[in-house]
């Protein structure tokens, strides 16, 4: 059985270029599929539909709603604990006052109670007879150790279960954010695969990244963090109001004020700093785009002499970053400060009320104490609300890149009850096909080819001439408008595309390698290929040799850009693929471009073994490669313009004649 080709659903057999499909020429209406950016794209700052990416983000939840279930539980266990704290303590603080004050009533006599001592204070219009009737305290009685102890030890197991469930409750967070961004991942990888060609060739490969790992991580992020932080945050806010209530509703109706403040001042703040942060973000990402332009073209630039212009525009790039970050970052920064002088007010106005209230007996200083730390706790989550708030943006927005990826129309399915190919002979037609990019720009039109088992079809022409397109036709990495393609008989459409794919093996011009082994990437054209297999495709391939010249031989490492070898070397890494997927039928889209002359006469001898009973189609530039093809089409347009032998289309003398001419005259006049 032959290797798989090189697919948009599956790799395998087809061995040239990046597994899309053929690149370069002809293509999709945008080009070429690099991004500026690479990697490093950056979401943008607002999305576009906030409720409706927010919901469908909660629906990719939906697996998870009785662990969130857990974490809603144990968080408000966990808050709850925080918030009674104050309060215990402050009935610790009250026991300390009970005593004090009681040790101070100590010359009144002995057995008054406290009632009796409070009567006392007041018959003798003392100014202490409110403080005293505020408390709790026993003439001649000091501080209950005892009592305290029990308080303290309260105190103590409450917050150490309060911090249990917290734990609990990020632990459980931690799990179902990490296995819904897996979920997340695992469609969007599906997804891809599934995607049709004219995707790649119209969309930047760093943006199709970005969406990938860096929108991804910052879903993750947020909902490992933040979505805890919102449950814990608003349970906060509901139990210190509650609590602040229960103590003293006047002065609970003071810390109130402090709302609307609060949150007049965030907003403001935090829009200014919004637009900072989105001109980071696009600043940012254009150093970056700098950066791997720089990198990737490092030999250029140092060629033409750019080193200083280089580094001049990267400075300019990286000051306008600074710029941008440092006021972004100095705006968001003004949050916490105003935030805290806004609640240093409130703390001023309970302690100068609070200490009056205690004076005057209606309130305890413990009540005082725990209202203080309430209103000091208060502010925060509603700070942390607004910052989760600003974050949940750029998390939407994000998401929304996610799912608008997941929502694009997707390769249309195979048929229900497909045809199988089985030992395909090889028969190829083409009738009447028609077929844009674009509907409005016509490139192929009323195409008929018939290419029988084991002859060899050259397609030649100039840049643009639809080439390449008539290879991505065949493999159904584009659909056809119109007519008919067949493999012995068989229209392509009724059979699976992983069916259709196994039946070809491609070599494109763009050598495709992936970090590994020089032994990985040849057995990547045929699984559970044995050691035998791959050395003679080596062989066969002309790559043995140079193999062996290297330090590790067949299990020397190649990089992810395969710097270590030389394009020739691997575009012969790609043919020896090729020879081992020992495909029905064959594409070579430019396979010998990057090799020498002496390299390129050994391939071809190779090639023409390897062809030898198999059907191939081959997409040449330089026509001298391709005279013994049985069959010579001559494209312009879109159009099949001549078709013959190399004999006959040179004896016609027309536009085959003068393509073929005019490389000689070229190649003469570089000479000169």
């Amino acid at each position: 059985m032959s290797g798989p080709a090189s697919g948009g659903t599956r790799p395998g057999g087809a061995t040239g270029g990046a597994p899309g499909g053929p690149r370069g020429r002809s293509r999709g209406p945008m080009g070429g599929g690099h991004g500026p950016m690479g990697g490093l794209a950056m979401p943008v700052e607002k999305p576009k539909d906030f409720r409706g990416t927010f919901g469908r983000l909660i629906g990719e939840l939906r697996p998870e709603r009785k662990r969130i279930i857990i974490v809603i539980a144990v968080a408000f266990l966990s808050t709850a604990g925080q918030v009674f704290g104050p309060k215990i303590l402050g009935n610790g603080i009250n026991k300390i006052m009970d005593g004090i004050v009681g040790k101070q009533m100590g010359q009144l006599p002995a057995g008054t109670t406290h009632a009796q001592a409070v009567e006392m204070l007041k018959q003798a219009h003392s100014p202490l007879a409110d403080l005293v009737a505020a408390t709790n305290a026993i003439p001649g009685v000091g501080i209950d150790f005892g009592a305290l102890g029990t308080v303290l030890l309260a105190l103590g197991a409450l917050y150490l279960a309060a911090t249990f469930f917290s734990w609990v409750a990020w632990y459980t967070m931690a799990g179902v954010a990490q296995r819904t961004v897996y979920r997340l991942r695992r469609d969007v990888d599906q997804k891809l695969a599934q995607l049709p060609l004219k995707y790649f060739d119209t969309h930047q490969r760093g943006d199709t990244l970005s969406r990938v790992t860096n929108d991804i991580d910052n879903i993750a992020n947020t909902l490992q963090q933040s979505l805890t932080q919102i449950i814990t945050s608003f349970a906060t806010i509901v139990g210190v109001l509650a609590m602040m209530f229960w103590i003293s509703p006047m002065l609970a109706a003071i810390s109130l004020l402090v709302l609307p403040t609060a949150a007049i001042l965030t907003m403001v703040i935090a829009r200014q700093s919004q637009k900072q942060f989105a001109a980071q973000w696009k600043r940012t990402g254009v150093l970056n785009s700098r950066v791997e332009e720089s990198h990737t073209g490092h030999s250029i630039v140092k060629v033409f002499g750019h080193q200083e212009d280089a580094i001049r525009r990267f400075d300019e790039e990286n000051k306008l970053v600074y710029e941008a970050s440092f006021k972004a970052q100095f705006i968001s920064g003004l949050i916490m400060p105003v935030m805290t002088f806004v609640s240093n007010l409130n703390y001023v106005a309970i302690g100068v009320i609070g200490g009056i209230q205690v004076a005057t007996g209606s309130m305890s200083l413990g009540d005082v104490q725990a209202f203080i730390q309430y209103s000091r706790s208060f502010t925060q989550p509603i700070t942390q609300m607004a910052s989760i708030m600003n974050l949940l943006q750029s998390t939407m927005a994000s998401a929304e890149r996610v799912f608008e990826l997941l929502d694009e129309p997707e390769e249309l399915a195979d048929v229900k009850e497909p045809r199988i190919l089985d030992h395909a002979t090889g028969h190829v037609t083409l009738e009447n096909v028609a077929f844009r990019y674009q509907p409005e720009t016509p490139l192929i039109e009323d195409l008929n080819v018939d290419v029988r088992s084991g002859e060899v079809l050259a397609i030649v022409g100039p840049t643009g001439a639809g080439k390449t397109t008539v290879v991505n036709l065949l493999m159904r990495f584009y659909e056809i408008d119109a007519g008919s393609i067949k493999i012995d008989g068989i229209d392509t459409r009724q059979l699976t595309r992983d069916n259709l794919r196994h039946t070809f093996g491609m070599v494109l011009q763009d050598s495709w390698l992936f970090g590994g082994t020089i032994r990985e990437n040849i057995a990547y054209g045929r699984e559970n290929a044995t050691e035998d297999e791959i050395i003679a495709a080596a062989k066969a391939a002309h790559v043995d040799h140079f193999v062996r010249t290297m330090p590790h031989g067949y299990d020397t490492v190649i990089d992810d850009d395969a710097s270590n070898l030389s394009q020739g070397e691997k575009q012969l890494l790609t043919i020896a693929r090729a020879f081992l997927a020992d495909p029905e039928i064959l594409i070579l889209d430019e396979a010998t471009s990057s090799v020498d002359t002496r390299t390129e006469v050994l391939v071809q001898q190779a090639m023409a073994r390897l062809m030898k009973g198999r059907t191939a189609f081959v997409i040449a530039h330089r026509l001298s490669t391709i005279r013994n093809a049985d069959e010579i089409l001559v494209m312009d347009q879109g159009k099949i313009v001549e078709q013959g032998s190399h004999d006959e289309l040179m004896a016609r003398k027309g536009f085959y004649y003068d393509l073929y001419n005019s490389q000689f005259e070229e190649a003469i006049a570089e000479a000169l």
